[in-house]
Parts: structure tokens; sequence; C-alpha cells
């Protein structure tokens, strides 16, 4: 049986850690100045970005405690380690987004009904303070895409930033034309993109959590690639999964030819080498079995549904 373990490319790192610091120290400050200019100027929606932007900060300390966990080293109990609290964290940084969400879209459409007169001077210049503070935060963690975990995070400052822009045009439509009615309008279609990308950073959480192959992963092509590396006659129990994102794993049975068996260092490092080049899998755990070899006394794993096994 062959084992390789890596270190994977979404594991928790001390640079994504200071971003999140610094992301946290920027949100928490412009929370303060949006609710306090929100209250003064009469605007709901600095109000409720101001809500907003409570939701991120609670949503960044969680990252930040994700991040924390995931470096921990594995244990006897835990042998994978605690990567996948980043894919906990995800899912309740979606879920919490999308509850904000449907609620902007209902705070606008009450808004949209019944207008009411805003300072729109201060609300702009509240506002234009909120995006750069925004954009800040995005230019810290822009580069941690990779790991769904800090992705979650950035989409949450990035639904900040399109609410403060449209903050901003409402202000300056507000004080061109006195068309209140704007504000609500722009709310609601925020609302709505921040909804979607929240369901789909909901989806790619749930797919991990349920061990689905990983997302651009065709596994026919996989196990095909995998069936032509010489000395191979065939291949069963094939799972592929993520364990946190960025880390996808395999396991898998081979059954090769008797006389690749004295050579069976070889034969493993050659398909590792295919597996990390062509598809990105590092962590592998591969069975040999002789073409005479018979499994007694076990169950067998499930094939996926569709398989040609």
């Amino acid at each position: 049986m062959s084992h390789a373990h890596h270190a994977a490319a979404g594991c928790a790192s001390e640079e994504d850690r200071r971003r999140l610091i610094w992301t946290l120290a920027l949100t928490g400050t412009i929370l303060v100045v949006e609710a306090v200019g929100g209250v003064a100027s009469h605007s709901l929606s600095l109000l409720s970005d101001a809500g907003h932007m409570m939701t991120d900060l609670l949503a960044l300390l969680l990252s930040l405690f994700a991040l924390s966990m995931a470096a921990r080293p594995a244990t006897l109990h835990k042998t994978y380690g605690y990567h996948r609290l980043e894919i906990l964290t995800a899912l309740v940084n979606g879920t919490l987004l999308v509850l904000v969400s449907l609620y902007l879209i209902y705070e606008g459409i009450r808004r949209l009904l019944r207008p009411q007169p805003v300072a729109a001077g201060l609300m702009l210049g509240i506002a234009v303070v909120g995006l750069l503070a925004n954009l800040a935060g995005l230019a810290l963690l822009s580069r941690s895409r990779g790991n769904l975990n800090m992705r979650s995070a950035l989409l949450h400052l990035l639904g900040d930033a399109l609410s403060s822009v449209g903050v901003i045009v409402g202000a300056l439509v507000m004080q061109a034309t006195g068309w209140y009615q704007v504000d609500a309008i722009l709310s609601v279609l925020i609302a709505s993109v921040i909804l979607w990308g929240a369901i789909r950073l909901m989806k790619e959480a749930c797919d991990i959590l349920l061990e689905a192959a990983p997302s651009g992963l065709v596994l026919g092509e996989l196990r095909s690639v995998i069936s032509s590396v010489e000395g191979v006659v065939d291949l069963h129990d094939l799972h592929v999964w993520s364990i946190t994102s960025g880390m996808p794993a395999l396991s898998g049975h081979l059954v090769v030819q008797d006389r690749f068996l004295r050579e069976s260092d070889a034969l493993l490092n050659r398909i590792k080498h295919v597996l990390e080049e062509r598809f990105g899998i590092c962590h592998t755990t591969l069975q040999l079995e002789s073409e005479r070899y018979v499994e007694v006394g076990v169950v067998h794993g499930s094939e996926p549904e569709g398989s040609d096994v």
C-alpha cells in the first residue's frame, strides 16, 4: 500500500492570518463609522450596510479561528487534522450571507414602497470611506482565493464593496434628482448578486463535506489514464474526494500483472507522477493486487454509479 502525504494548498499560513487580522481591524473601524453615519444621516442603506459589515466581522473572526485550527497537527483521533473546520466555517459564512441578502432584499422592497428623505451628502462621504476600506481588505485577501474559507471571507468583503458602490450611486442620484427609490432598487440588485454567490459557495462546501469528486475532475478520464499505465490490468474501488479546498485525495485498488509486483515501487511512482501532473492529486492511497488475488470475507466498497468496472 502506498501513502503520499503532502502539504495542502489550502492549509493555513501565517501570512493568511496576518491578512485576516488587518482586514478585521479595517472592517471593525468602518462598521462603527457607518453605524454612526447612518443614524446621523437617517440613511437606512448605510445602517443596512453597517449590519452587513457586522456579519462580515463575525465571518472574518470565524475564518481566523478556522485557519488557526487547521494549522494544528493531526492526532490519533483526528487523523486528517482540522482541515474540515475551514469548510464548516465557509458553510456558516455562506449561510450568514444568504440570511443577510434576504434581509436586504426585504428592506429594499419596503423602502421602495415607502421612501424616506436622506442626508445624501453625509451618506456619500461615509460610503466613499467604506468603499476604500473594503477595497483595501479585498487587496489584502485576494491572494488567498484558492482556499475555500478565505474565499468565503473575500466574498463577504466583495459584497460590502458592491454595497458601498450602490450607496455611492444612490447618494449621487438622490442629490441630483431627489428620487429616493433608487437606493432601494440598488439594494435589491446588490443583495441578489450576493445571494447568488453565497449559494454557489454553500454548494461547493457541501460537495466537499459529501466527499464528492473535485469540481472539474472527470472520473472516467482519470480511470482511463491510470488504466493505461503499463502493468495495470484493472482498477476498482476508485474514490476521489477533497479533504479541504485545494487538497484532493484518491484511493483505489489496482490489479497488476504478476511480473510488475516485483517492481511495485516503480509502478506506484509512475502512477503517482501521472496523478500529480495531470490532475493535481498528491495525496494517494493505492492497494496493489495480483491477477490471482481473491478478496475473502470483506464487504466491498460501492463503486460510483455508472462506473464501467
